[in-house]
């Protein structure tokens, strides 16, 4: 499986790094547990089986438009299969269309049943993972807000990425020259 994601500016990584170390310092999940070098703060907007020549050709595109300013909403929290903690993005007009870009592209190449349905436009929640764990309810806790750092107001997606699952490989996905 493939994903496509946008990278955080250095601030922002900065400040979600710090986040990770906190939650995990208090004993918490957290993503600083992830020590692969592939590891880094960043907002998912799509996986799909492979990355087409088709799909590739628009994700080019796609990047064309970074960086893009984001505003943070503050801190979330999502049980699904997992309990998720997060900060929550403003789905503003220019996020949604790049997320419904996106969509599009991998969606115009891939067998639909292949596609993460919490992905689909409408459906989607931007945000920034802190900690997951299959333990629900780990996130109850009411002191967890005072743990983190403010999150930050507003920063910028900066990079287009793909990572495989299947071997690990990072790729940045370039504008169209």
């Amino acid at each position: 499986m493939r994903t496509v994601e946008l990278l955080l500016d250095e601030a922002a990584e900065l400040a979600v790094h710090e986040a990770w170390r906190r939650l995990a310092d208090a004993g918490l999940p957290s993503q600083a547990r992830h020590s692969s070098s592939t590891n880094s703060p960043h907002l998912t907007l799509a996986t799909c089986p492979e990355l087409t020549g088709p799909i590739r050709w628009e994700l080019a595109e796609v990047a064309a438009a970074l960086p893009l300013p984001v505003r943070c909403t503050g801190l979330v929290r999502f049980e699904r299969p997992t309990s998720v903690l997060a900060w929550g993005l403003d789905l503003d007009p220019a996020l949604d269309d790049l997320h419904r870009r996106v969509w599009e592209a991998v969606a115009s190449d891939s067998p639909p049943e292949t596609l993460n349905p919490l992905h689909r436009p409408g459906r989607w929640k931007p945000h920034i993972t802190l900690g997951r764990t299959r333990r629900a309810g780990a996130f109850t806790d009411r002191r967890i807000p005072e743990l983190l750092p403010a999150p930050p107001l507003s920063f910028r997606l900066t990079t287009l990425r793909s990572y495989d699952t299947r071997t690990g490989a990072l790729e940045v996905l370039e504008p169209r020259a």
